[in-house]
């Protein structure tokens, strides 16, 4: 055991260093010694929706899961990499266990909200931004999230107030968005 975690440790270092490759591979051999270690399976499989490698992402988060059917951070990166596939049902179902685990989990309801917003159902989505803010009032992003949502209802004004939430916290503003809201809004700001 000691020695998985030695490996574990060292993948650890080596994907906060960037290196991907080697965290994988120390990750895979902290396995090999522990199959019981959910952290491993979990880390590597941050690294892999890192590289793009959803579906290995997934298996890796599905592994974790199966050893601590409680790990938050799994259902929640589970249901990053199903919103990256377009898998937006899963992804919510995802989200919605990782908020039973945690109810102030703020990155988790504006995750649902993303991907309320991705299949057109925006009460939800300013909903769980709403929620979102709530938890933690400087997610600048969840307050973006919630003016993308009131756009595509036309609550131009509400839009227009979360857009100057987002950028008093420092949020710089897509420019393709604020030119769709002032055409749309007829307003400058």
């Amino acid at each position: 055991m000691r020695e998985a975690e030695v490996f574990y440790n060292r993948g650890v270092a080596y994907a906060g260093n960037g290196e991907k490759d080697q965290a994988v591979d120390d990750f895979t051999r902290a396995i090999e010694l522990n199959p019981r270690l959910a952290e491993a399976y979990y880390n590597r499989g941050v690294i892999y929706a890192e590289k793009g490698q959803l579906d290995q992402a997934i298996s890796d988060y599905n592994k974790a899961l199966m050893i601590n059917s409680k790990f938050n951070e799994a259902y929640t990166n589970r249901g990053n990499a199903y919103s990256s596939k377009g898998q937006y049902d899963q992804a919510i179902s995802d989200f919605t266990k990782a908020i039973d685990l945690n109810p102030r989990d703020d990155v988790a309801y504006y995750n649902r909200g993303v991907a309320h917003a991705a299949k057109g159902q925006y009460d939800q989505t300013i909903f769980d931004c709403s929620k979102a803010v709530e938890i933690n009032p400087r997610f600048a992003e969840a307050y973006l999230g919630r003016a993308a949502a009131n756009y595509f209802k036309k609550k131009y004004d509400r839009s227009w107030e979360d857009i100057k939430r987002a950028e008093a916290l420092g949020y710089k503003i897509p420019p393709n968005f604020l030119e769709e809201l002032r055409k749309a809004s007829g307003r400058e700001n």
